[in-house]
């Protein structure tokens, strides 16, 4: 029987993606941001974000050079928000300590800010050819049924035994095809439900088909019920703007545009001490789930209109009147903008309710 590694390849060239956006040339600045946007995100969303980003930050230094505002901005809907902050610091260390240019050297890749070994080694073998073993999930999942590795790949001895199994399986030559090939095996063929255990190039030996168990491998994640947390947003309104805020840098939605948090306040409260203004009308809307790895969170919308809301606030860094017709400030986390569209669409229906009006009123004799 062929080796491993050969029967993927030979699956592979007959197979095997070789036309995503990102692997139209050997250049490790778009490799490194599709690793980082692959990261918990399939390939078909990751697509139409992707050529965005690349038209707007083509280069390093481009990236580099940009507001983090705009690359939250490019970044918005793709969630884990954290993997744009670093891209972005990345591009800087990039320009500062390897003078503009994605350093080749393993430890150099995995000492940028966001980036660990496998998506280091994943870079270097599809842009350099270098060999380096990956793990990513796909990897992960394919080589935990192979060999039937059982437990949480979390657990730091089941990752050993699969860390030394991509070393083992990982070619001496044509390693970013290889690298491609096992990717797109676990991502076409070896997948976590109904996987397509009959065209697979390498069920033959698959301890995990063998045995009829492919369901159980790898292991899944001891379940712990996720928290229920709530908050109380306000869309404070005025004038055909809405009040936003910037977040901290630190926590869910890191330097993220949002409505502002009620907390502990009351409604007028808020409004006096935040935006020097009294609260004309509030109305509750439906309360929004948003679900996030560790807990959900249960929003519940309240629109206020305030009166006389610059007084106090102005347009900052961290704070800003939002028209909804303008461009977004920069990046605007996923519920938060499911919120402006709801009051968006509101206004809109409202503005068709007007017109109709006034149609009916000019047709009568």
């Amino acid at each position: 029987m062929s080796s491993f590694s050969d029967r993927l390849l030979t699956w592979f060239d007959e197979h095997g993606r070789k036309d995503l956006p990102w692997q139209q040339g050997r250049d490790p600045y778009p490799i490194w941001v599709s690793e980082i946007m692959l990261q918990q995100t399939q390939v078909q969303t990751v697509i139409p974000y992707f050529e965005r980003f690349i038209d707007s930050f083509p280069t390093v230094d481009a990236l580099a050079d940009a507001e983090l505002d705009d690359v939250l901005h490019h970044w918005s809907g793709l969630g884990y928000y954290a993997r744009a902050r670093n891209l972005h610091r990345a591009a800087g260390v990039i320009m500062s300590e390897h003078g503009g240019v994605f350093p080749d050297a393993i430890d150099a890749v995995t000492a940028l800010p966001g980036i660990g070994r496998s998506t280091a080694g994943a870079i270097l073998s599809l842009s350099h050819e270098q060999r380096h073993p990956i793990l990513d999930g796909n990897v992960k999942r394919v080589l935990a049924r192979h060999a039937a590795i059982g437990g949480w790949p979390g657990k730091t001895t089941v990752m050993r035994q699969l860390w030394a199994l991509a070393e083992r399986h990982t070619p001496q030559k044509r390693v970013s095809a290889y690298t491609q090939a096992i990717m797109d095996l676990g991502a076409t063929l070896c997948t976590r439900s109904n996987p397509a255990c009959g065209r697979c190039p390498v069920a033959s030996d698959c301890e995990a088909h063998a045995s009829d168990a492919v369901a159980e491998y790898p292991g899944r994640k001891p379940r712990k019920e996720k928290p229920l947390r709530q908050t109380t947003m306000l869309i404070a309104r005025s004038a055909g703007r809405v009040y936003l805020e910037r977040r901290p840098e630190a926590g869910i939605w890191g330097g993220l545009w949002s409505l502002p948090e009620l907390g502990d306040r009351s409604i007028e409260n808020w409004c006096r001490d935040v935006l020097d203004a009294t609260a004309s009308a509030r109305e509750p809307w439906q309360p929004l789930r948003h679900s996030f790895s560790h807990y959900d969170l249960d929003i519940q919308p309240i629109l206020v209109r305030v009166e006389s809301p610059l007084s106090k606030v102005a347009d900052s860094d961290t704070t800003t009147w939002y028209r909804l017709e303008d461009a977004p400030p920069g990046g605007i986390a996923a519920p938060v903008r499911k919120l402006l569209d709801r009051l968006q669409d509101r206004l809109n229906e409202g503005a068709a309710g007007r017109s109709e009006h006034a149609d009916d009123d000019a047709t009568r004799p």
